[in-house]
């Protein structure tokens, strides 16, 4: 099992670098950027992200799917997993719709497109020469000149039972947004495995990170599926560490209130790592347990790292 942190879209963009040297030094395993529309581009962020550590694997999370043509998406992730093996995840999603039609760039079919630009991106990096003519991705006699000796894995950041299904079929890993608890999880596991695409990694278990996890241990950063052929499961959830209650609740409420707005949801049942740190660390322990793979930690406000550090203390004296 893995633990991420994510480096949120609100933090200004030149506090990465600090941020990813920070990082780089604890246990932490991974550091995700984002790409929402109007705040900072995703490839450009984990260019700056892989140059500037040594060891962790940078997650993107996600690039829409109506903004990258395929054939580009692959050149940058080709370039980048060449120059740092085994250091990328890359996410690809179907973009906020509303964001896509804004910019002009909303499409008929949201479902065909991701499946499409995956299986596209997916086979150029591998180093095949790509001809397709689906019904929204045509390429004709496609290949990169430089893909890269071990592909990145490519994830799909999904939300709806039909494109959970799509991600299980055509993607090595699935991305769930903040908002999905263990139960939610379980149930989007469920949908993944009956796309078909083989175990979803790892099987529930009891929340402790097994020695040859992490940084330090023997089985390092993943290498395309997951092991054993699985399909990683990354969940998302935010981070806030403090001891008194009432603060907590009003830090965190803002987020609640996003969150529950995406999901369609009530506030207080969006969960979070949220609390005192061992309270936080509980959950983060949850998430592995029901099945995520990698929980990726969003700290909420302008001091993010205080709250990572505290919760890596609690969940390294366990």
């Amino acid at each position: 099992m893995r633990l991420g942190v994510m480096f949120d879209r609100d933090l200004p963009p030149e506090t990465l670098v600090p941020f990813c040297r920070h990082l780089d030094a604890t246990e932490v395993d991974d550091v995700w950027v984002v790409e929402d529309l109007g705040w900072t581009g995703a490839i450009s962020s984990a260019a700056t992200a892989l140059a500037v550590t040594g060891r962790l694997r940078v997650g993107i999370g996600i690039t829409p799917a109506p903004l990258r043509n395929p054939v580009l998406l692959a050149m940058e992730l080709g370039n980048l997993a060449r120059m740092h093996p085994n250091r990328l995840a890359a996410g690809i999603g179907h973009g906020v719709q509303d964001w896509m039609r804004r910019a002009g760039a909303a499409v008929p079919s949201p479902l065909a497109l991701l499946e499409e630009t995956v299986l596209a991106v997916r086979a150029l990096l591998r180093g095949e020469t790509v001809t397709t003519r689906g019904r929204a991705v045509r390429l004709d006699g496609m290949r990169l000149v430089h893909p890269p000796a071990v592909p990145p894995p490519v994830l799909a950041g999904v939300l709806g039972p039909r494109s959970l299904e799509l991600s299980g079929r055509v993607a090595q890993g699935t991305i769930l947004p903040e908002g999905f608890g263990p139960e939610r999880i379980a149930g989007a596991r469920e949908l993944i495995g009956a796309g078909g695409r083989g175990p979803v990694f790892p099987a529930p278990g009891d929340g402790k990170r097994a020695a040859g996890d992490g940084p330090d241990g023997e089985r390092g950063p993943d290498r395309g599926d997951g092991p054993d052929g699985g399909h990683e499961v990354v969940v998302f959830t935010h981070l806030y560490v403090g001891d008194d209650p009432a603060r907590v609740r009003e830090a965190v409420r803002p987020s609640a209130e996003e969150t529950a707005s995406f999901l369609g949801i009530a506030p207080d049942e969006a969960p979070m790592a949220a609390g005192t740190a061992e309270e936080a660390a509980e959950h983060v322990r949850a998430l592995w347990a029901a099945g995520a793979g990698t929980v990726v930690l969003r700290p909420i406000g302008d001091d993010p790292l205080v709250h990572v550090d505290r919760i890596l203390a609690a969940l390294r004296d366990r």
